[in-house]
């Protein structure tokens, strides 16, 4: 049964007139409430149309804060692999990444990012903290496999980090 909530307007509806304004794009706030957990920063979904979202066009509309529909025609492992190309796809920033320790075996770290298709890693000390980042260039003509990677990571001190949800302005000053 249709229960409408409230008059709706379509794009039809709706004429918007240029005109001059003292607001600034990057002081606009769009956000809204998809549901009571979730948020987007710009309250626009696309289509779950298998002419329309799939990964690619989720991921560029996850980029600029909305979302996108993985649509229904595929079967259960395509869509979970469109989703999962979606998820792992972060611009710039891993929220949990996977870690290793500074005494972890190169051969471990390669079988792990081979595993998740992934490039690097972390290295994170028995405080929870940084310690470094291995990735593949610092892997690929190893032949100690059985070193920790402590002997190949780059160090903290010779990484440039900053603070989660820093500004992309001060992000850009540091590269």
């Amino acid at each position: 049964m249709l229960r409408i909530q409230a008059e709706a307007l379509t794009y039809d509806d709706v004429s918007l007139v240029p005109a001059h304004s003292t607001i600034l794009p990057k002081d606009v706030n769009l956000e809204t409430r998809l549901t009571r957990d979730l948020k987007l920063k710009l309250p626009i979904l696309s289509a779950a149309m298998d002419t329309v979202t799939e990964a690619r066009l989720a991921i560029a509309m996850a980029q600029l804060g909305g979302m996108g529909i993985i649509h229904k025609n595929l079967s259960l492992e395509q869509q979970a692999a469109e989703v999962a190309k979606v998820k792992k796809f972060e611009a710039g920033v891993i929220r949990d990444p996977i870690t290793v320790g500074p005494e972890t075996t190169i051969r471990d770290v390669l079988a792990l990012t081979q595993a998740h298709n992934i490039s690097g890693v972390p290295v994170v000390g028995s405080d929870g903290l940084l310690a470094g980042i291995v990735t593949h260039r610092d892997m690929r003509f190893e032949t100690e496999l059985d070193d920790p990677v402590r002997h190949i990571m780059t160090k903290k001190d010779r990484l440039i980090t900053v603070k989660e949800g820093a500004a992309s302005d001060e992000v850009l000053q540091l590269l």
